[in-house]
């Protein structure tokens, strides 16, 4: 076992935890679908956190892979997961009451389910900045990271603290338009996606002209 794999599985395991509890949430309110009124804002949110999860084991997949081992990595995997944790565990009510409404459980703790995703965002560029700072390229990638955030925090703090159920569709919906769009275009392109991933120098292969190839493509 590497020991990015070690520390993977430590990491994979707390966020698979908060996908979990998601899911446990959803399927007790489809359960109780009777005796509740479910709506359509708690579904979106679970399913905005849910994409926000999986952008995470992507990006540690691309920050970490390289990475010695050490009690650091582990213990800012924990501090990240956990904040996710905790936004995961509030997105549907631990009890359902009869009569009740999933909206009213929403509008309650939606600022805060939010507001800690931003953390856990801000918290994983923070840790992406430093493991990047001296590589190859790392001005441009760290950049791009903040940048990246910045559109993060520009859509998510005004659903946050949104009044209105249109103005949290719309800032949420984008967002997840982005997921889902970044996620289809790794299917079908993936060497295309690959292209913009930093890659070590001792990777980095030369044909025997001199030239780079782009990542994916074989030589001739």
């Amino acid at each position: 076992m590497s020991a990015f794999e070690f520390f993977f599985s430590f990491y994979g395991l707390l966020l698979g935890l908060s996908v979990a509890v998601i899911a446990t949430g959803l399927a007790t309110a489809i359960q109780h679908r009777r005796k509740i009124r479910i709506g359509w804002l708690t579904p979106m949110l679970a399913l905005f956190v849910a994409l926000d999860i999986a952008s995470f084991w992507d990006s540690a997949w691309v920050n970490f892979r390289d990475l010695p081992f050490s009690y650091g990595m582990l213990v800012i995997g924990l501090v990240i997961t956990l904040v996710y944790f905790i936004a995961a565990s509030l997105v549907f009510p631990h009890e359902i009451e009869d009569g009740a409404s999933l909206d009213d459980h929403f509008w309650a703790n939606k600022t805060v389910v939010l507001m800690l995703t931003a953390v856990a965002n801000a918290l994983l560029v923070v840790a992406a900045i430093i493991v990047n700072f001296n590589k190859p390229g790392g001005a441009l990638l760290i950049g791009g990271y903040l940048a990246t955030l910045a559109f993060y925090l520009v859509l998510v703090v005004p659903a946050a603290i949104a009044e209105r159920p249109r103005l949290f569709a719309t800032m949420i919906g984008l967002h997840m338009a982005v997921y889902v769009v970044l996620a289809i275009a790794s299917l079908l392109a993936p060497e295309l996606m690959a292209a913009g991933l930093p890659t070590e120098p001792a990777a980095t292969t030369e044909p025997a002209a001199g030239a780079a190839l782009p990542p994916g493509r074989p030589a001739a």
